[in-house]
């Protein structure tokens, strides 16, 4: 099934917003580095999976543009992908705020720290190999152009949300546990919930036709 260019750029900017202002290692640390020394510091450590996420990318591309033909693995693949999606709402809903003195008792230290922080954390594996490798190959299907705008979305918004973390958190240590940041969280959360159901209807229709 493929997938529309605006569908595109609506699935890149609800992933790489989520992937940006959603808890994990790398905006910890982003966090951390901001507490310890000062927002460029933080802004350092967001713009790491610019650095890291290249070869993975073409990695799990590569690896799934070859199995094209093998829909019942496709189907499972899309299967996992819903299960990960489904998983990232329902902790963005479950969200109740951060607290930055626990943020700031990891240790850590700007661009390289970030480096190696996104380097062993899982989550941009699971990422590529079942929701953005699958939402690459979708939409080159539809015009090359339209994946480049896809990637160019996804990390304009997922590091640009991470430094916008950055600069507010330098400016206000409440931030992360305010109103605001909160509800986005929650929202963001419901958002990644119906999208789950685009990758369960795809793993359906696969699995179906094998």
């Amino acid at each position: 099934m493929l997938i529309t260019f605006t569908g595109a750029m609506a699935s890149a900017a609800l992933l790489g917003l989520s992937a940006g202002l959603s808890p994990g290692p790398l905006l910890t640390l982003v966090i951390t580095e901001t507490l310890r020394k000062d927002s460029r510091e933080g802004i350092k450590v967001a713009l790491s999976p610019l650095l890291t996420d290249v070869p993975i990318i073409v990695v799990t591309v590569l690896v799934l543009s070859r199995l094209t033909d093998h829909m019942r693995l496709i189907g499972v693949i899309s299967l996992l992908g819903g299960f990960f999606t489904a998983y990232l709402g329902y902790e963005s809903l479950m969200f109740k705020g951060a607290d930055p003195a626990v943020q700031a008792a990891v240790p850590s230290r700007s661009l390289r720290r970030g480096v190696v922080a996104n380097l062993l954390n899982p989550s941009p594996y699971l990422f590529w190999l079942s929701i953005g490798a699958p939402l690459i190959l979708d939409t080159w299907r539809v015009a090359p152009a339209a994946a480049v705008a896809f990637l160019l979305v996804f990390y304009g918004l997922l590091v640009g949300a991470k430094i916008f973390i950055a600069v507010a958190v330098g400016k206000s240590r409440h931030f992360l546990n305010s109103g605001h940041y909160v509800l986005a969280i929650r929202c963001l959360g419901l958002a990644l919930l119906i999208f789950a159901g685009y990758f369960f209807r795809n793993a359906w229709a696969q699995l179906a036709g094998a």
